[in-house]
């Protein structure tokens, strides 16, 4: 029979929890971003042969590549992974995109206009010379001569300037892919490129579905319980599990990627399921309040080590399988996991187990 951790003097709990998002705080800055929140190349290969993932990784910097390579082991054979930064003609080419795509639908206009009634013809080619200077500026980038194009209007021009952005990329590709069949034979090549454009997206969006969680729960936990107290510590409970798993993730160098955001917006849902199990058992039961949490750490602890099972099985997978995705699910889990367990009885309990007996003291 477990002692009850809430008789004597609780508070002391709270000691450890916060040491260790205090430290996790201190990690976070370290981590590393993946592909798909701060752009670039991630090229997957089938090896015919093993290869020294240094060796590799000096071979393509004489190329002038900045990759980084990876290299194990799977059932179906040998497996390569080389990440690649985005290159500085990507970035100008993305930018350029995004300020044509910006003038373009205003100038298309304008032409329309400009065709039937000569008083928009002057602001129509103020427009139409801005377009032109930004396609010219991709044509350079993409090698190619605009004087060798048959541009008559605003969808020639656009759809020769689509044209040169796409070849900007194919172009690159093939450089990489040319570079790695110098030094390693394989059987199949996958290459992913995400741009920057769509890398800003990402963060944006993930930074949008965080907060408007964060919100909802407030919500939701207030509506239920009636009192800001609760409310507070289910999200300082949610906060701190997130922290926990991110400083894992930079103490691991797991990198940020949508893999793994995915795998914190669950333990985000899991933390706010102990929580108000917590919470409810606190404010809905009668009885000691000492009694109430303990009874629900029993609960949520049982939740929690079962999740931590289901987990650890992926993690095993992914060891012998060598597939990121699991590995940064799975990792990721047991890290927030981990932290659940002192977030919700160390700082969670202590919070809300305060709260109650100050309560009926009062």
């Amino acid at each position: 029979m477990l002692p009850n951790i809430y008789q004597g003097d609780y508070r002391l709990l709270a000691i450890f929890p916060i040491m260790l998002v205090v430290a996790s705080l201190l990690l976070i800055p370290s981590l590393k971003m993946g592909v798909d929140f701060r752009g670039g190349t991630l090229v997957t290969l089938s090896l015919k042969e093993a290869v020294d993932a240094k060796q590799l990784q000096d071979q393509l910097a004489s190329e002038g590549l900045d990759a980084t390579v990876r290299v194990f082991h799977t059932s179906v054979g040998e497996r390569a992974e080389v990440e690649i930064p985005q290159s500085d003609q990507l970035v100008k080419a993305d930018e350029l995109r995004d300020k044509f795509n910006t003038i373009l639908p205003k100038a298309s206009q304008l032409e329309v206009l400009a065709y039937h009634n000569s008083s928009y013809e002057a602001e129509y080619k103020v427009q139409k010379a801005e377009l032109d200077a930004i396609a010219d500026e991709m044509f350079v980038l993409a090698g190619r001569d605009r004087s060798q194009m048959n541009i008559t209007g605003t969808n020639d021009l656009q759809q020769k300037f689509s044209e040169s952005y796409t070849s900007i990329y194919s172009d690159y590709q093939q450089v990489i892919s040319g570079s790695l069949k110098k030094y390693v034979q394989y059987d199949s090549i996958s290459v992913q490129s995400v741009s920057p454009a769509l890398t800003t997206y990402f963060i944006e969006e993930a930074i949008r579905v965080v907060i408007l969680a964060s919100v909802l729960s407030l919500i939701l936990v207030f509506l239920f319980f009636r009192e800001i107290v609760p409310g507070i510590a289910v999200l300082t409970g949610a906060f701190c599990d997130i922290v926990i798993a991110l400083g894992g993730m930079s103490l691991l160098g797991i990198p940020f990627t949508l893999a793994s955001f995915a795998a914190l917006l669950m333990l985000l849902g899991f933390s706010l399921d102990t929580d108000i199990l917590l919470t409810t058992r606190l404010l809905k039961r009668k009885g000691d309040p000492r009694e109430n949490a303990f009874d629900a750490m029993k609960t949520g602890m049982t939740m929690s080590i079962m999740a931590m099972v289901a987990f650890g099985a992926l993690f095993v997978l992914s060891l012998l399988t060598h597939i990121p995705t699991y590995y940064e699910i799975s990792a990721v889990a047991l890290a927030g996991l981990f932290g659940d367990i002192f977030a919700t009885w160390g700082i969670n309990g202590v919070v809300i187990l305060h709260h109650v007996e100050s309560r009926r003291k009062s």
